[in-house]
C-alpha cells in the first residue's frame, strides 16, 4: 500500500504503512483543511519552501512526532527540528523509505537564502513528483524523461502558481500515470474549477486526473 492522504492546500501525505512523509504541513489558518495539526502523525517532513502556507505548522509537528525534516538547509534550519536532512536542488538521498531528489520550482523562498523546491520521492516501487509552488518550465519535460513518473502533484491555483493550462502543459511533458492538483480554491485569489483542468489533461496526453477533496485518500498501489 502507498497511501495518499490530501488535507487541502498543498498538504498531503504518504503512507506505506511503515513510514509516513508529510508535505507542505499548512494547517493553522487554512481555510480547507478538515485536520488539525495536533491530529497528524508522521515520520518524516518535507518542505517545499518558506511561505507560511507551506512551511505551516511543521516546527510544531516535527517537535512532537519526532519526525525529521527535509528541505533546503535555510528551511530545515527555520524549523528548528531534533532532525534535519539539508538538501539542495539536483541532489538526491536515500532514506529508509526510498530516495528523495530535489527539482527545482521557479518561486520566491519566503526565507532569506532559500530557494523554493519540488520532490520526486521514491516510496514502495513509485516516484512520485511534488512539483511545490512553481510557473511552468520547459524542463519538467527531462523530469519526464529522467523519471518513469508514476503520479505528478501539480498547483493549478494560477497567480501565485501556474494555472490550469500552463499545468495542463507540464503533465504533458512529465508524462506520469496519474495526476494530482493541488493548490487551488482555498481562497477565491485562486479559484479553479478542476474539472476543467481534467478535461485538459486527458484530451492532451494519458495521464489520469484524480480529483481530490480534503480529508480524502488514494492508494496509489491500486491505480
Amino acid at each position: 500500500m502507498l497511501l495518499f492522504t490530501y488535507y487541502g492546500h498543498a498538504a498531503f501525505t504518504l503512507n506505506d504503512t511503515k513510514n509516513k512523509l508529510l508535505f507542505d504541513p499548512f494547517f493553522t489558518g487554512n481555510p480547507a483543511a478538515t485536520t488539525t495539526a495536533e491530529q497528524i502523525d508522521c515520520n518524516y517532513i518535507l518542505i517545499s519552501h518558506g511561505h507560511g502556507d507551506h512551511i505551516g505548522d511543521a516546527e510544531s509537528i516535527a517537535r512532537r512526532n519526532h519526525a525529521a525534516v527535509i528541505g533546503v538547509p535555510e528551511v530545515v534550519a527555520a524549523c528548528h527540528a531534533e532532525n534535519g536532512f539539508g538538501m539542495n536542488v539536483g541532489g538526491q538521498a536515500a532514506y529508509p523509505f526510498g530516495s528523495v531528489y530535489l527539482t527545482q520550482a521557479i518561486h520566491s523562498s519566503g526565507i532569506p537564502g532559500a530557494i523554493a523546491c519540488g520532490f520526486i520521492v521514491n516510496m514502495a516501487g513509485k516516484n512520485i513528483y511534488f512539483a511545490g509552488d512553481t510557473a511552468f518550465y520547459s524542463d519538467m519535460a527531462l523530469l519526464g524523461e529522467q523519471f518513469d513518473l508514476d503520479v505528478a502533484i501539480l498547483p493549478i491555483g494560477d497567480n501565485y502558481t501556474m494555472g490550469p493550462q500552463d499545468a495542463a502543459k507540464a503533465a504533458k511533458m512529465l508524462k506520469a500515470k496519474h495526476v494530482i492538483p493541488v493548490h487551488y480554491d482555498t481562497w477565491p485569489v485562486i479559484a479553479q474549477d478542476p474539472e476543467v483542468f481534467k478535461d485538459m489533461v486527458e484530451a492532451q496526453c494519458d495521464s489520469q486526473v484524480h480529483i481530490m477533496k480534503p480529508g480524502d485518500a488514494l492508494d496509489i498501489d491500486k491505480l
